[in-house]
């Protein structure tokens, strides 16, 4: 930072976007722009020169796309990065490269589109500055350990924030089919929501999809909130159903982590299982408190493998979350919990598995 304010370097190859973009962050007063490149090359010169605290990057550029850019930056300089790109599933290799957040380009030429779009991006800026980077995430072609019988009268409710699809990714593809029904709320735009469901279908082993509402939650099976509709359950004699509200924003979001764990909460008591993962702000916390209150496991990811350590740590701080476990442990912490034989799950927090 240089007199307080962030430094941001825009790489962009065009010209008009790169200045409306400098021009829209500098009007807050915590913003300041270093650098404006229209490639990757240009960009790592600006770097060394500049020493930036955050990056705005396309993904169609030329001489290098953002994605390759990113993978190759971030073992050198540890940046944070968020990408600004048209709608693309490409976003996601993108986070997969080691970015941090990504937000579309707005669409047209309508002023309050632009206005929102640079609101947003601010927005995010200031929560890159405070994110862990991380490099590339591995395939793991195999689960950490093949489990046996799980409980199938319970549900597995997940919320996530910023890094939370490469987490989401990390637990979904350690966990086994016939792991209980799981729900999810990860903060992320319309349309990108059902990108990142089909996305986790084709890569873990799971039945994965964007809710729709009236769905069946059981065994092998993982819903997604859409990016701009609650998701919440319903109990309906035996059987548990997803239900898509809209609605307002709660704590800031919609969908919300909040609203799920609530009725997670009221729906299932004790046969539930609550995650907390990376994210910022504390959208989950109260309502995973409600689900901790009427039986549940409540399991909060570590401030060490946490991209950004806001939920996570204020679920933990209010007593919401039972037990902290770090990123590539809690595959193992959600299987124990879900086993009809309990049995404590402190262990895994040593990376121990258990048959």
């Amino acid at each position: 930072m240089v007199n307080g304010k962030i430094k941001v370097l825009i790489v962009d190859d065009s010209v008009l976007f790169r200045e409306v973009l400098a021009r829209g962050l500098s009007e807050d007063p915590e913003i300041k722009i270093v650098g404006k490149a229209s490639n990757p090359f240009q960009a790592r010169d600006m770097i060394i020169k500049y020493s930036p605290d955050c990056l705005t990057c396309d993904i169609q550029m030329p001489r290098m796309n953002g994605i390759e850019f990113v993978r190759q930056l971030i073992p050198q300089y540890p940046l944070p990065v968020i990408v600004v790109s048209t709608i693309s599933d490409a976003i996601f290799d993108a986070m997969n490269a080691g970015a941090v957040d990504f937000i579309t380009k707005p669409e047209g030429n309508r002023i309050s589109s632009m206005e929102d779009f640079i609101a947003e991006l601010r927005s995010k800026i200031k929560i890159a500055t405070k994110a862990k980077v991380k490099k590339s995430i591995k395939t793991i072609t195999k689960p950490i350990f093949e489990s046996n019988k799980f409980d199938e009268k319970k549900i597995i409710a997940i919320g996530a924030s910023t890094g939370g699809t490469e987490a989401l990714y990390s637990v979904l593809r350690n966990l086994p089919e016939n792991i209980p029904g799981i729900v999810i709320v990860q903060h992320i735009p319309p349309v990108f929501s059902k990108m990142f469901a089909e996305r986790m279908n084709t890569q873990t082993s799971l039945n994965v999809k964007e809710a729709q509402g009236n769905e069946v939650i059981e065994p092998g099976k993982v819903f997604i909130a859409p990016g701009d509709k609650h998701l919440v359950i319903k109990k309906i004699g035996q059987i548990f159903k997803t239900d898509i509200v809209p609605g307002d924003k709660v704590n800031g979001h919609c969908p919300s982590v909040d609203k799920l764990f609530f009725s997670v909460a009221k729906e299932c008591g004790a046969n539930s299982i609550g995650v907390i993962l990376t994210g910022m702000g504390q959208d989950g916390a109260k309502g995973l408190l409600e689900m901790r209150k009427n039986g549940a496991v409540t399991i909060g990811q570590d401030e060490k493998t946490s991209v950004v350590y806001g939920m996570p740590k204020v679920a933990y701080e209010t007593g919401a979350v039972e037990k902290q476990f770090a990123l590539e442990t809690i595959p193992d912490a959600i299987k124990m919990a879900s086993k009809l034989i309990k049995k404590k799950i402190n262990n895994c927090e040593k990376g121990e598995s258990y048959q």
